[in-house]
């Protein structure tokens, strides 16, 4: 396995007096895609979030290329190479597709606008709405636009969650073809939380299960079986 670009040493996360996260450890490694998968409500989202920032956890590090990232707050981890795109994609539906994409562009300058091409290439339909609002884009739209917007940040870790949750298949195919692009440039790690098992198994390389706050099961991909999936992902 490859030196890790994103690691979490016994990351523990609360809200309140409930603990939510218990001590994972997880990494992500240069330039490979990890599938952080499990059940509703086992903490998967508050993991990101912590990851970005969004959080603050109570205990445990969060290192990326070496650096600690969990004191610093979430402007900082953008620019050291974090791009997020949450789960409901969290785009601004009163401005247009262009404009949308023009946030990454102002905040990255040329680095964004030379990636402007790739991600039309990658998204080739974002190309013929420009001028459409966010808010009237359907649902597999709004995600394409979405990771786009976080490409443009070109990203030396991109974090998805559920980028196929309420997508239709042939847009899934799309975001899968995306994913598949990006592990071949080898620009970018991929961190994603994804219940859709076939999609896991085709684009990732690695994965990581979570029960209960806790990581109870993690490997190579080829290793997640189907007893693996019965136990500990099916509903």
């Amino acid at each position: 396995m490859s030196s890790p670009r994103l690691k979490l040493e016994d990351l523990v996360v609360a809200y309140g007096q409930s603990t939510i996260i218990r001590g994972i450890n997880l990494e992500v490694p240069e330039n490979e895609l990890v599938c952080l998968m499990g059940r509703n409500g086992v903490g998967k989202t508050t993991t990101l979030k912590t990851i970005v920032g969004l959080l603050r956890p109570e205990s445990g590090l969060i290192t990326m290329d070496g650096r600690q990232l969990d004191r610093l707050p979430t402007s900082e981890r953008a620019r050291s190479g974090i791009a997020y795109v949450p789960q409901g994609r969290d785009i601004f539906p009163g401005l247009t597709v262009w404009e949308n994409l023009q946030t990454s562009i102002i905040v990255k300058g040329k680095a964004a606008r030379a990636q402007v091409d790739r991600v039309f290439e990658l998204f080739p339909a974002l190309k013929g709405m420009l001028k459409r609002k966010g808010g009237v884009l359907s649902g597999g739209e709004q995600q394409q636009l979405a990771i786009g917007r976080a490409l443009l940040l070109d990203p030396k870790l991109l974090i998805l969650d559920e980028p196929t949750e309420g997508i239709q298949p042939s847009i899934i195919d799309q975001i899968e073809d995306t994913l598949l692009a990006l592990k071949a440039e080898k620009r970018m790690s991929i961190l994603l939380v994804e219940q859709y098992v076939e999609f896991a198994l085709a684009v990732s390389d690695r994965f990581c299960i979570m029960e209960r706050g806790s990581i109870v099961k993690a490997g190579e991909i080829s290793q997640l079986d189907e007893k693996t999936v019965a136990d500990h992902l099916t509903v």
